[in-house]
């Protein structure tokens, strides 16, 4: 299954009168980079988090953030009255010291650490709340990186047929370029000695037919564009193996436009070029 590295989920979900929200942002990477943003109070679950981002996603760059919002009552609003006793009692030794005092309010003095005071929170049972929440994120990312991916595999499959066609086309053109190179060196020869040696014109014809023999290249062309499309039909992570058949591609296109001596197949090239090019982009946003 081809997918993306780019997607984007969110999830919301209520527990135990706190509403938890998980938003994963997923971009390309060459190896799997998660980052987690948890508030202080779940930073116990950030390991269990990691471990569930990688059991289902193998490379790319993750961003996952926890949010939540308590939704109980406050009518049962409380607060530590000793932190604000020890609070009052030393901004009274402080101001004792100061030249003129600074009136503070109560919500002031509710907004030092430590002064509001919030119900405690069953650990084990957050920590399943958390991950179910983080587990249909997860999930939900994981189908948007597969239609993405379907995509991703429709293009890149359009543009191998593509090559395809063109390394046909060389393989058509090839006969006709070594004819019209042996016909201008024939003439060339013919026209600068009054009796040109045939025998020593059908060596250096044999040399430069090995020497601009491109069989091979396309060949390996041919071989590296079926196992590209062999390779989008695994159920593995790809992405490494088409970026290495990109590099592999792009080698022997630049091999065929060097030994080109026809106008025709240099424009073969180039144009085969362009569409790998254009396939080497889309891998890089491939699991």
């Amino acid at each position: 299954m081809i997918r993306s590295m780019t997607a984007f989920a969110a999830k919301e979900v209520e527990f135990n009168n706190l509403a938890l929200s998980c938003e994963l942002r997923s971009v390309n990477h060459r190896y799997l980079d998660i980052s987690i943003k948890l508030p202080e109070r779940f930073r116990f679950a950030e390991a269990d988090l990691r471990a569930l981002i990688s059991a289902k996603i193998s490379r790319g760059k993750i961003e996952c953030a926890i949010g939540f919002k308590n939704k109980a009552n406050r009518q049962n609003f409380t607060f530590d009255h000793d932190a604000v006793a020890a609070l009052i009692a030393a901004t009274r030794v402080i101001e004792g010291q100061m030249h003129s005092a600074m009136s503070f309010s109560a919500l002031d003095v509710l907004a030092f650490p430590g002064v509001q005071q919030e119900a405690e929170l069953d650990k084990s049972e957050l920590i399943l709340g958390i991950n179910k929440l983080v587990v249909a994120a997860v999930a939900q990312l994981m189908d948007a990186r597969e239609r993405e991916g379907q995509q991703l595999k429709a293009l890149i499959e359009e543009r191998c047929v593509k090559i395809q066609g063109y390394i046909a086309a060389a393989n058509r053109r090839m006969p006709e370029v070594l004819a019209n190179l042996r016909k201008k060196l024939t003439d060339r020869i013919t026209e600068l000695a009054a009796q040109p040696d045939f025998d020593r014109l059908e060596q250096e014809l044999v040399y430069l037919t090995q020497k601009l023999d491109i069989s091979e290249e396309l060949d390996r062309l041919t071989a590296h564009a079926h196992e590209v499309q062999r390779v989008l039909g695994n159920t593995e992570p790809v992405g490494r193996r088409l970026d290495f058949l990109m590099q592999e591609l792009n080698r022997e296109a630049n091999t065929l436009g060097s030994k080109s001596m026809d106008k025709d197949m240099t424009q073969t090239s180039i144009e085969m070029k362009v569409l790998i090019e254009q396939i080497r982009e889309q891998v890089q946003n491939i699991e």
